[in-house]
């Protein structure tokens, strides 16, 4: 995807899915969740950072991935503080806590306290929601 939602365009329902893949629209407009296994992130261990595929805010580091087992790319930490939001999420009978990228407010995934060290985290994103850049 070469062109990024700005803040002028955020509230365009028309650029987003001008600029987004369908995929990418209904995992970060819809709230969507991509079916296990099927991200090509899920297995990159380049060094770089996995950004949002909305805006291109940095989100995650490589070097805070692990593998999770659960069929999603997972971290145990975010990239900048602030670079995401939690939201309580009570959709399909559960309580979860939703993770948003703060710029563009595009739903990621959701965020879990079975996590490995030092964080306790387990934040379960979708590929479709991330692109990657590698470090040069």
């Amino acid at each position: 995807m070469s062109e990024k939602i700005t803040d002028e365009t955020a509230d365009n329902d028309e650029e987003w899915r001008e600029i987004l893949t369908e995929e990418e629209y209904r995992v970060l407009r819809e709230q969507g969740t991509e079916p296990r296994f099927s991200s090509d992130l899920i297995d990159v261990k380049d060094d770089g950072q996995f950004q949002c595929a909305g805006c291109g805010t940095a989100l995650f580091d490589s070097g805070e991935k692990f593998d999770s087992e659960t069929g999603w790319p997972s971290f145990w930490d975010v990239y900048d503080e602030g670079a995401i939001e939690t939201r309580r999420d009570t959709s399909h009978g559960m309580d979860r806590t939703e993770v948003v990228c703060a710029n563009c407010e595009g739903h990621l995934g959701h965020v879990f306290d079975d996590g490995p060290d030092p964080t306790g985290k387990r934040y379960c994103i979708n590929g479709a929601a991330l692109e990657f850049e590698a470090d040069e």
